[in-house]
């Protein structure tokens, strides 16, 4: 089984997957929608990529502020959680998702990605990043 990682934004969905053995997380798309409130579609691609790995849990990120209070996002993201789970019927887990948009665009700056190309990808390497963040949990925990 394989974990689905989620960046939740206004128009956007960075989705990322681990590898079977939980070690790696993997950028795999962003999905797209006009308007935020349209969902629809996206829950439908999010079913379509669930079966196709064969996901038995997502992790979603969770739009903390800096400050660790949480954000503006933090309500529109847990009630995109309580969709997932009705639609899906699979347990979403939530994760500090702080600076994972920095270190996707350190990343690909890092790598030599133009500035006005950056934008196609940001979302699925953030969403890697949070999925690597709690991969690298559970490893931390299986260690302990």
């Amino acid at each position: 089984m394989r974990i689905l990682g989620l960046d939740y934004g206004s128009k956007t969905v960075g989705v990322a997957v681990s590898d079977p053995l939980l070690v790696m997380a993997t950028s795999v798309e962003i999905i797209r929608r006009d308007s935020e409130n349209k969902l629809r579609r996206t829950l439908a691609r999010i079913e379509s990529l669930i079966a196709e790995y064969e996901v038995d849990r997502i992790v979603l990120g969770l739009p903390k502020n800096m400050n660790n209070t949480l954000g503006d996002r933090v309500e529109k993201t847990m009630e995109f959680k309580a969709m997932l789970e009705r639609r899906t019927g699979l347990p979403v887990i939530m994760w500090d998702e702080r600076l994972t948009t920095v270190m996707a665009h350190k990343t690909m700056m890092e790598s030599g990605v133009r500035r006005e190309d950056r934008d196609k990808y940001v979302d699925s390497i953030a969403a890697m990043f949070i999925l690597q963040g709690y991969l690298d949990s559970l490893a931390n925990n299986r260690k302990e």
